[in-house]
């Protein structure tokens, strides 16, 4: 199907359904309000609880298909799930990787991998959400990672470190980018293969895993393997293949990223709607001066137009159609979007903006994550500037 002739949102969906599924998932996250978030984010703990519900209602499931448990409802559904979290105050990083590795597992996993692992996450009783790929010498520079996988038998031996390898202490199962052959600078992607470990196995048996303080509470960590005997059946695919495998979890991660910004940007929004009609100063409401009014009115423009390249990316990606492009211009303008929308909004609160009793300090340094990560601004685009207009290769 030509992208041109794709309709904005994805034709596979039913909008009454969808909009069914956002209702609930609203209903759901009012029973975890703002004091929930504050105290996990005092403590810098993991929403277990949250992590609970939301999967025993079947939306971490979303990806699998029918046959293994889960729905079969695709990337847009995903998408609007955590919309819905994020314009409700709440934060979705510990259930968006659990979908978008799936994406590995259910496009190149083996069919015994497919049975023995998708019934056991559809259900809760396994958590995937474990991501090992970036490396403190590699940054972003996948293909210079340096972690190996040798394999001796049976088995495969993994050696190296991972960093910012979020959830690790959380998860069940780990899905690790490694080196199974050496590098070759004509063949940059070549030689690397993707595996899952199985965390509950590994932690003490050659995996140690440290959790890295930051300024929001993402549960991060720095992962090392010394010796880690893992299974050959834990490869997923063929060996030296794992690059490409990876890079249309990339593309899901990208466009689920940028549902959470526009989820963000539709709290702030109306977080700050909301305290500019009730806040009154100088005998009126400070919503009534338009250098508090215009900014919140470009801020919900802004996305709006946002949402088009949102819905438009996951559309192709739930249609098999290529979408690099999209993928990473959603996730560029979503994270700047709400970036500005979490300073615009802080602003409108005044002082109040950075009480904790608000939310609007602890949203607004969860937002500031998304410029960074997945992807860093300037990443997305060279790769626009290389990949769509044609221009030299700037690193």
């Amino acid at each position: 199907m030509d992208k041109d002739k794709l309709p904005i949102e994805s034709p596979s969906v039913d909008p009454a359904v969808l909009e069914q599924i956002r209702s609930a998932v609203r209903d759901l996250c009012k029973r975890f309000p703002g004091a929930y978030w504050r105290e996990l984010d005092r403590q810098k703990a993991y929403p277990t609880l949250f992590v609970q519900a939301m999967t025993e209602a079947g939306y971490l499931g979303v990806l699998i298909p029918e046959e293994f448990g889960g729905s079969s409802l695709g990337l847009t559904v995903a998408a609007a799930i955590l919309e819905e979290v994020h314009a409700g105050g709440g934060n979705a990083a510990a259930l968006h990787a659990q979908m978008y590795t799936m994406g590995t597992l259910l496009r190149h996993g083996s069919p015994e991998q497919k049975r023995r692992w998708l019934p056991e996450i559809a259900a809760g009783r396994v958590r995937l959400q474990a991501f090992g790929v970036t490396e403190p010498g590699a940054g972003t520079d996948t293909t210079a990672i340096r972690t190996t996988a040798a394999r001796s038998g049976d088995v495969y031996r993994i050696n190296g470190q991972k960093i910012w390898t979020s959830r690790a202490e959380h998860s069940d199962l780990m899905l690790l980018l490694a080196r199974t052959a050496s590098f070759d600078p004509g063949k940059k992607t070549a030689g690397l293969s993707v595996f899952l470990v199985d965390m509950r196995e590994a932690v003490g048996r050659g995996m140690e895993i440290r959790p890295i303080r930051t300024m929001l509470n993402h549960a991060t960590t720095e992962v090392f393997f010394d010796n880690l005997e893992i299974p050959a059946g834990n490869r997923i695919g063929e060996e030296g293949r794992g690059f490409r495998y990876i890079l249309d979890g990339m593309n899901a991660e990208r466009i689920l990223i940028a549902a959470e910004c526009l989820g963000d940007c539709r709290w702030f929004v109306a977080k700050a709607r909301d305290y500019a009609c009730e806040r009154v100063v100088f005998g009126r409401p400070i919503g009534q001066n338009q250098g508090v009014q215009f900014p919140i009115a470009r801020s919900y423009a802004e996305s709006e137009a946002v949402r088009l390249m949102v819905y438009r990316a996951a559309a192709l990606y739930d249609s098999g159609i290529p979408c690099g492009a999209e993928a990473n211009m959603a996730k560029l303008l979503a994270s700047e979007a709400s970036w500005r929308a979490a300073d615009m909004c802080l602003q409108t609160h005044g002082g109040f903006g950075f009480a904790e009793e608000f939310d609007v300090e602890r949203k607004f340094r969860e937002t500031r994550l998304y410029q960074v990560a997945p992807v860093s601004t300037n990443l997305i685009l060279a790769y626009l500037g290389e990949h769509v207009l044609g221009m030299p290769r700037s690193y």
